[in-house]
């Protein structure tokens, strides 16, 4: 017997319940049609000048750390290093728009951001050097590990920030993707569980055009990746990545949303990537100077340098302040990348799990003596032990 050969079948009106259609009205989701900016606009009276000159500053610290560590590429004390010159403005506005008790959560580009957060400059690159684990502790400095494959730390940051929700702690995550990224399916379970569940997180999408040699028309036929947002339910917000204080502000607007329990933000930063992917790859297969040379006229450091010269709150002698400043923190990280890092060959058995297996146990106690004959030998001579 079928359902509309039941007793009163010819009554039965399914009715979807509310929650199968919970939102009616997407435009409040929404993105503008063009990235939102503040430079160059009546918008910048409003910014604190004081947050412009340090928006700065850190630009210029980190366009002189990305040369700095792809100069340690070339001699070879890098493995790789991926930079983000011509995408500071979204390193550094990530960094700055975060209290302390919050996390972020980074890609492996974004070791400016890590390091604009307070992050040793030499451990950011530890991971990149090849040596042993992430480098740093990330509890103690909030900061998830910098994520080499793509997208993986986007659930990551919503478990975190659902879990601190759950315990009644105010903490906000920010979870850092490249365009490439979204095209993973971690991105976008990452975006449906946050916005179900309304969790504290901001995505941030930086936009800089390739995901290495794939350009973002054979990525997406969606007018934006912002637009994306709204499948799941979540506002998007469009802006212009290599504007700093446009970035600040839409940033510190999504991270404020998220702390008063209204859920995550999807956030797309439309930059560009000025240099190769990483010091491994050819951008010139795949894109010509003429398209680097016209965005270099968008370069985040000369805008907001501009627009603080033209309101008088920088001058030649500031300008040189901040690149001297750039200049002592790369000599500091010249001399301390090469100096060889001490190696102890018992710490492959420190972090493999929290309590050691019998065959570790083993493994260590057959090294340890290795490593004590060894040393004996060098003491005391081929006849030591006879």
């Amino acid at each position: 017997m079928t359902v509309q050969e039941l007793p009163g079948a010819a009554a039965y009106r399914p009715t979807p319940p509310p929650a199968w259609k919970p939102i009616t009205d997407p435009a409040p989701l929404l993105p503008d049609p063009e990235p939102y900016r503040v430079l160059g606009t009546d918008a910048v009276a409003d910014v604190d000048p004081e947050l412009l000159l340090r928006l700065h500053a850190e630009l210029v610290r980190g366009r002189r750390y990305n040369a700095q560590a792809t100069a340690l590429t070339k001699q070879g004390r890098l493995a790789v290093y991926p930079s983000s010159t011509g995408q500071e403005a979204c390193e550094i506005a990530a960094a700055l728009v975060l209290e302390e008790r919050d996390w972020l959560f980074p890609s492996y580009r974004d070791t400016l951001a890590a390091v604009a957060r307070g992050l040793d400059p030499v451990e950011a690159l530890t991971l990149l050097r090849g040596d042993r684990h992430t480098g740093y502790d990330p509890r103690e400095h909030r900061i998830a590990p910098l994520c080499t494959p793509l997208a993986t730390q986007l659930p990551h940051a919503v478990g975190l920030a659902h879990a601190a929700r759950l315990k009644g702690d105010d903490v906000v995550a920010l979870a850092m993707v490249g365009d490439g990224g979204t095209s993973e399916g971690d991105f976008h379970e990452a975006l449906n569980f946050a916005a179900v569940w309304k969790a504290p997180v901001v995505f941030f999408v930086q936009n800089n055009g390739f995901a290495i040699s794939v350009p973002l028309a054979k990525q997406t036929a969606a007018p934006s990746l912002a637009h994306k947002a709204v499948g799941y339910g979540m506002p998007g917000r469009l802006v212009d990545g290599n504007d700093a204080a446009a970035v600040h502000q839409v940033l510190s607007e999504a991270v404020a949303r998220a702390r008063r329990g209204e859920g995550p933000t999807l956030v797309e930063a439309v930059t560009y990537r000025m240099e190769a992917h990483t010091n491994a790859d050819d951008a010139t297969r795949y894109r010509v100077d003429s398209e680097v040379e016209a965005w270099k006229a968008h370069d985040p450091v000369r805008l907001l340098e501009r627009e603080l010269t033209e309101r008088g709150l920088l001058d030649d002698a500031g300008i040189e302040q901040a690149k001297e400043a750039a200049e002592r923190m790369a000599a500091a990280l010249r001399d301390r990348m090469n100096a060889d890092p001490e190696l102890t060959p018992m710490d492959l058995f420190t972090h493999v799990y929290a309590e050691q297996t019998s065959q570790l146990r083993e493994q260590a106690a057959a090294l340890r003596a290795e490593l004590d004959a060894e040393q004996d030998h060098d003491e005391h001579g081929p006849e030591a032990g006879r």
